[in-house]
């Protein structure tokens, strides 16, 4: 914007003209172009990216590490993880993001899969869900063939479905709520064909309620990754009467994403096992 000095010149048309153009852009800066400035390039979603704008932040839950398991989930934002450090904290087991809709390979899928592994953790990888682009038999094949897939060598966890806000549009990806679940069955049966195991869903209730009608169809079958920061797990999605994993903070030490097997370490190693 032009500098005011006492006694300079009446502005001519030109410079009215540049300030009318300059107030326009401002105005549009922040009206009608905000939206799609604050969308996140594809392939940048994270497990949980959405849960603390959408249902908020308590306090830490109390330690329970005698009967529960502490991990971490970690994402090409993470970088190259201090796998050691997490380690000797008492960090037992990881997810790794592996993959995202049928377009997006974690960079650092190798170092951090294959870090918290030689450091002892039992590992697992997951797979952020975009039901707007592909199928989900699709994505589960993507998945499998891109570093989704399981071992029974008592240290790989079965995949994780990450389901949950959608980071580019509207929250349930277009999808009717019969739509969703149809969905997800397509994603988690084409899954277990290809490995043998049952994917564990990580998802939050509200969105569950909003986006799949609050579906009892999984309860029987998938382990569930609830997701919620605060100091309980609050209510679990229909058809689970128990949380496997809980997700219960995004700012953690050394990687912020913390979460809790709800069981002491040899259940742990049962689910790795089948």
């Amino acid at each position: 914007m032009p500098v005011h000095r006492s006694g300079t010149a009446r502005r001519g048309p030109l410079t009215a003209a540049g300030i009318l153009l300059s107030s326009l852009t401002l105005v549009l800066g922040f009206t009608g172009t905000s939206g799609a400035a604050d969308t996140p390039p594809r392939g940048t979603a994270t497990l949980g990216m959405g849960v603390a704008a959408h249902d908020g932040v308590g306090g830490l839950p109390r330690d329970l590490r005698t009967v529960q398991t502490e991990g971490v989930d970690t994402s090409s934002h993470n970088g190259n993880v201090a796998w050691s450090t997490l380690a000797n904290s008492g960090v037992k087991w990881a997810y790794v993001k592996a993959t995202e809709g049928t377009y997006y390979n974690n960079p650092n899928f190798p170092q951090q899969y294959n870090g918290s592994y030689d450091v002892g953790m039992i590992r697992g990888a997951y797979h952020f869900a975009t039901p707007d682009t592909t199928s989900g038999a699709a994505q589960a094949d993507y998945f499998a063939d891109h570093g989704g897939g399981w071992s029974r060598d008592g240290r790989t966890l079965p995949g994780a479905l990450d389901i949950e806000w959608n980071p580019y549009g509207a929250a349930c990806y277009g999808k009717s709520a019969s739509g969703m679940v149809s969905w997800i069955r397509d994603f988690v049966n084409e899954y277990r064909a290809r490995t043998g195991r049952d994917a564990v869903i990580y998802t939050a209730t509200s969105w569950w309620s909003q986006c799949t009608g609050n579906s009892g169809a999984f309860g029987a079958t998938n382990p569930l990754w609830i997701a919620r920061y605060n100091t309980d797990p609050g209510a679990l999605p229909a058809g689970w009467d128990y949380y496997t994993m809980w997700q219960y903070t995004s700012s953690g030490p050394t990687v912020g994403d913390h979460s809790r097997f709800n069981g002491a370490y040899d259940r742990l190693q049962a689910l790795a096992n089948g």
